[in-house]
């Protein structure tokens, strides 16, 4: 049941951390590095977050490759964390930030890629049987 758990909840849950617990919300930095070019990187926790949702998304769109019954519950759950993050997005003031949109985005992806691969291979499954 645990693989059902989609990761970008993860991510949902920390900006949700972010945004409503600390006072700097995502714009706080996190930390900087200088470059060799001079320039100075500053990460702030929005742009943690964006990055990690990164490296997740890649795990769930993976995730959204196996078939069987988990799968289902997978997909349900991540439309559930897409509605979630779309509904903090439109109605709490601290969470209009383009961090917070670029996680939104990345759940949207994460429920059209899941289901996207799930009627995929279904499709092929359907017409190897066919031709048996």
């Amino acid at each position: 049941m645990l693989a059902a758990i989609p990761l970008l909840a993860i991510v949902l849950l920390l900006a949700n951390l972010v945004g409503l617990g600390s006072g700097a919300g995502f714009g706080h930095v996190l930390f900087s590095a200088a470059l060799p070019s001079g320039g100075q990187l500053a990460v702030t926790a929005g742009d943690g977050l964006v990055l990690l949702g990164l490296v997740l998304l890649y795990f769930e769109i993976f995730k959204a490759t196996r078939t069987g019954t988990s799968s289902i519950a997978d997909h349900a759950f991540s439309l559930l964390v897409f509605v979630v993050a779309l509904v903090e997005f439109l109605i709490m003031p601290r969470f209009a930030h383009a961090s917070f949109l670029a996680i939104l985005l990345m759940t949207l992806i994460d429920v059209i890629a899941g289901f996207t691969v799930t009627i995929s291979g279904a499709r092929r499954d359907f017409a190897s049987n066919r031709m048996d």
